[in-house]
């Protein structure tokens, strides 16, 4: 069996048998390519006479060649899931790679826009084309739901409910969510639909919400560039990102008494756990609100 049979199978099995995202396995497919190469694949033999201690070499040589933690975490998870579909298979015969724990990863406190900030990146002025028409109304949606991009440059017509003010979307494992709309968010999307949309189309057909002028939906990429180019026009000097809308979204919320549980539904988070890291934004807030006010704080 060669590297790109082994590797696609490999890949195959994710998709199907794991589910998992058009994102996570093309992150697989470098990752595992890339320990392939690095090993000298020749067959799975190869696989076979590796030890916990060659793998564990290798991921500390991909830190010490400069990767980020979280991407030295990928790089272990691709390792490992690639040698348990082997093992499962009865393709190789030992898994050195079972033994081996994943890193824990420190998490820092996410870059959310300050409500001034956000303000600014919403009311900047713009030329009224159609193309700017849209590109506000996806910044609103995005800043309103707190979507992830591929979510919200994957939306369809379908998808958004004006009359009951939410939408539906689904996120990772294909779990379905549905998210409140605001009535600004809601306008600027009717305001979209009415007027650029059409403009956008020049009478093709599309199912996608957001839509280019080659009548295609906009992509991941082009969403981020706009946005980039949106903050700077709205005199924005750092660095702002589809997730800073995202944990603007959630920390503004927090700010505001929003429990929790509430905002970890919204976001689509399976674990609870992943939302906490917001409240260590909002208690920090807090605790610097206290300090100022409270007659006896210090």
């Amino acid at each position: 069996m060669d590297k790109e049979t082994l590797l696609g199978e490999f890949l195959t099995h994710m998709a199907v048998e794991k589910n998992r995202s058009k994102n996570t396995l093309e992150a697989y497919r470098r990752d595992g390519a890339r320990f392939l190469e690095k090993i000298g694949f020749t067959g799975p033999e190869t696989l076979d006479a590796l030890s916990s201690t060659d793998i564990t070499s290798y991921i500390k040589s991909l830190r010490a060649a400069g990767l980020s933690a979280a991407s030295t975490a990928r790089a272990l998870a691709a390792v490992k899931g690639l040698y348990r579909y082997l093992a499962q298979e009865k393709i190789v015969k030992n898994n050195p790679a079972e033994v081996i724990g994943s890193p824990k990863l420190g998490r820092s406190a996410p870059g959310a826009l300050s409500l001034r900030e956000v303000d600014r990146l919403l009311s900047a002025p713009c030329e009224h084309s159609a193309a700017a028409v849209r590109d506000g109304a996806m910044i609103e949606t995005m800043y309103a739901t707190g979507l992830r991009v591929s979510e919200l440059v994957s939306l369809r017509i379908k998808d958004i409910n004006m009359d009951m003010g939410y939408l539906a979307t689904r996120g990772k494992g294909s779990r379905e969510r549905v998210v409140p709309l605001g009535e600004v968010a809601l306008e600027k999307i009717r305001r979209y639909r009415e007027t650029a949309r059409p403009k956008l189309l020049k009478g093709r057909a599309s199912d996608i919400l957001f839509v280019t002028s080659l009548g295609r939906g906009m992509t991941r990429q082009g969403f981020w560039k706009m946005l980039k180019k949106r903050a700077r026009a709205a005199g924005i000097t750092r660095k702002v990102s589809p997730h800073s809308l995202r944990h603007s979204f959630a920390t503004h919320l927090l700010d505001r008494g929003a429990d929790l549980r509430s905002v970890q539904e919204m976001l689509g988070h399976s674990d609870i756990s992943t939302t906490q890291i917001y409240t260590h934004i909002a208690t920090a807030r807090m605790k610097q609100v206290y300090d100022k006010a409270h007659p006896r704080a210090k």
